[in-house]
């Protein structure tokens, strides 16, 4: 269920057709047309948003993230439609995985840094996607998820608030169990 929700979300935000949601999801093309057709009507930012990241990138001639990070994308003006559609969906993916991916960087950095000021034991061993992993003391448990919620948190001033889940376990697996 978790997956099929991401295909559609992440799918008609990006430009997925109905053609594509359809093979995805395993309903026909045309449940696929009227659930898109059903998600702009209910959710008009989107397309809105979509649209203009679309004119922007064609403006500029490139797609950027919210710290600036730029992403040409020269084939917006292909002729190949293939080409130039995969260019619209890069234009719309750029600033929101892109700013994603700037934001990971920068909380990293900023969870490094305060575990070094602090003294901490603990170390950052790994990024995945949203998730950074630590191997931490369990004397210093409760302070380092205390520096990893704040430091995470606060990264960046947003409209909407950044949340971070910190969890533990003696391995990946029941840390998210």
């Amino acid at each position: 269920m978790r997956s099929r929700a991401k295909a559609i979300n992440f799918g008609v935000i990006y430009g997925m057709g109905a053609r594509a949601l359809a093979r995805r999801t395993a309903v026909t093309v045309r449940e696929a047309a009227a659930f898109i057709d059903a998600y702009f009507r209910t959710y008009p930012g989107v397309r809105d948003y979509t649209v203009a990241m679309k004119d922007a990138a064609r403006r500029d001639g490139y797609a950027v993230t919210m710290s600036g990070r730029r992403r040409p994308l020269p084939d917006l003006a292909a002729d190949d439609p293939r080409r130039r559609s995969l260019a619209e969906r890069m234009a719309v993916n750029t600033p929101i995985q892109g700013t994603a991916a700037d934001l990971i960087k920068q909380a990293m950095l900023r969870v490094d840094g305060e575990l070094r000021r602090s003294g901490a034991r603990a170390l950052l061993l790994l990024q995945v996607h949203d998730e950074l992993l630590l191997e931490v003391p369990r004397d210093e448990l409760a302070d380092v998820s205390a520096l990893v919620r704040e430091a995470m948190e606060n990264v960046a001033v947003l409209a909407v608030p950044l949340l971070v889940d910190v969890h533990h376990g003696a391995d990946w697996a029941e840390a998210h169990g």
